[in-house]
């Protein structure tokens, strides 16, 4: 039986760090759709379902999040809080790929319940092989919740 793609959201600032996911994400071969917001209020109205993300079809509900920490208006930690304390939203795993490796940043963002913490590679193929572990890893050897599936 074939699973349906899971919808990767992505949440960062930097234009470029979006475009290299999208084209690691093709280069690794997986074939998820994958979603971008730029900021961590962005975030929550794509995944609460406010302004233009009122409609489902057009931002279907994450089976994961990556999270950049550092973004304008409401950054990671804020936005991962809020994510973790939500009922309907803190079963969606949540990875912050981002440049620091602050171990207060580390130490904080897995005791606000992050599933996993990555730092950014600093090479394109760095980052193809982080989006093959992570598809491997999340979409192969993982079963995650499906969304109708809520109690």
């Amino acid at each position: 039986m074939h699973s349906p793609s899971v919808t990767i959201l992505m949440a960062d600032d930097d234009q470029e760090d979006r475009m290299l996911a999208r084209d690691a994400l093709t280069e690794s071969r997986l074939l998820n759709d994958m979603r971008f917001v730029c900021d961590g209020e962005e975030l929550l109205d794509y995944l609460l379902r406010r302004g233009k993300y009122e409609d489902p079809a057009k931002s279907p509900r994450p089976g994961l999040i990556l999270l950049d920490l550092n973004m304008p208006r409401k950054d990671g930690r804020e936005a991962l809080k809020e994510i973790k304390e939500h009922a309907d939203l803190k079963q969606i795993p949540v990875v912050v790929l981002t440049t620091s490796k602050a171990e207060e940043d580390i130490y904080r963002t897995y005791h606000l319940g992050v599933s996993s913490y990555i730092a950014k590679p600093v090479s394109f193929s760095g980052l193809v092989d982080v989006m093959k572990a992570l598809g491997s890893y999340w979409f192969n050897v993982v079963e995650l919740p499906r969304a109708e599936a809520k109690k």
